[in-house]
């Protein structure tokens, strides 16, 4: 199973190795400033970063909070594949090919410098009733994956916004091949972007509730996971979370993960792994358990037992705080790794327990919604 993982990871040889970049111009927008002016220059990065990341793991309904953008429209548009290889899969690209679909695009509330990126787009896979889910892909991943799975929601009754992740398949910049700038050695901006994707989700739940959708839900794979649960801490209107691939502290994934091996090559000569989670714990599901702990909810968490990217063990420390806070929660675990997930027959196996898990959980969802704090 080891050896299989590490072939399908190594598949993708259009990795780049960048250095250490601290990224203070990402943090000129964001709030929790503590009296900083945008554009101010700290003579200690690093330590003016550490201490960010504190204010706003201490404020961070501040720092996840949002204005609801006004330009929410449907587009029927051709799909495309979008392929993060350096040799896009022919089959693919043939499989999609005059096809069409309709996708929500609104204007992200997180500006960027990339005008392609602050275009949100989500596949629209509707369905009749008033329970929704907002699905999020893995890191790299194509514009077409995961659709399966949504319509498998879709045949259970389920309505799904497939959400593309900033700097992700159509949001991509021209600059770069993969969906590098979401997950980098650039600090602030891999801090930017995970908020950006959380923001993004709540604007998605918006949506579904003006179009009467009252019993909202999330799903996540791997980085779709992180900002999955991000979200649910700080959006009382999900009520239903299935994270496929968990783990606590976002450092301790890119210092040990086989995937970001290259990220960890471009860090380890200025930084270890501890600094590096202070300097992530902003963005990771460990430092908000209280506040994902504030609202009922019903959640599931799928791991794999050979996961060379979300170390099992990471996983288990997951499950731990969970049981910890007294969390309504289910535990699945695949014979498998994070790559092989996808492969026959453990992506069956993978839906199963996420057919299943979204099949039921809405029973008992409160019959009106909790309104959502002031933005």
């Amino acid at each position: 199973m080891y050896e299989w993982e590490t072939r399908l990871t190594s598949v993708d040889n259009n990795r780049v190795v960048r250095p250490l970049e601290w990224g203070l111009e990402w943090a000129q927008q964001w709030p929790c400033r503590n009296g900083h002016p945008p554009g101010y220059k700290p003579d200690d990065p690093e330590a003016f970063l550490r201490e960010y990341n504190r204010r706003i793991v201490a404020s961070s309904d501040e720092f996840y909070s949002y204005k609801t953008p006004s330009d929410f429209r449907l587009e029927n548009r051709e799909v495309q594949v979008f392929s993060t290889r350096a040799v896009p899969d022919p089959k693919l690209e043939k499989k999609v090919r005059g096809t069409r679909a309709d996708f929500l695009r609104f204007t992200s509330p997180v500006r960027t410098p990339y005008p392609e990126n602050d275009l949100v787009n989500a596949r629209w896979f509707p369905s009749k009733g008033d329970r929704a889910v907002v699905l999020l892909p893995h890191w790299n991943s194509d514009a077409i994956s995961y659709t399966g799975l949504c319509r498998l929601l879709k045949w259970l009754g389920i309505a799904v916004l497939r959400l593309s992740m900033p700097y992700h398949d159509i949001r991509r910049p021209a600059e770069i091949s993969r969906a590098d700038y979401a997950v980098s050695a650039n600090i602030g901006r891999t801090l930017d972007a995970t908020r950006q994707g959380v923001i993004d989700i709540r604007c998605c739940l918006d949506w579904l509730e003006q179009q009467n959708y009252t019993r909202l839900g999330i799903l996540g794979t791997s980085l779709g996971s992180c900002y999955s649960f991000l979200a649910a801490a700080h959006d009382p209107r999900i009520r239903v979370a299935a994270f496929n691939h968990a783990s606590t502290y976002f450092a301790d994934v890119v210092w040990h993960g086989q995937s970001t091996r290259h990220i960890r090559q471009g860090l380890e000569a200025e930084i270890d792994e501890k600094r590096l989670r202070e300097l992530w714990s902003a963005i990771s599901p460990m430092s908000y358990f209280k506040h994902f702990a504030r609202w009922p909810k019903k959640s599931l968490i799928i791991y794999a037992d050979y996961d060379l990217t979300f170390l099992p063990e990471f996983s288990r420390d997951t499950v731990a705080e969970f049981a910890k806070h007294g969390l309504d929660y289910k535990v699945a675990v695949l014979p498998c790794g994070h790559y092989t997930t996808g492969e026959t027959p453990y992506k069956y196996m993978d839906a199963w327990h996420l057919g299943k898990f979204f099949r039921t959980a809405f029973v008992n969802y409160p019959s009106q919604p909790i309104a959502v704090a002031s933005q």
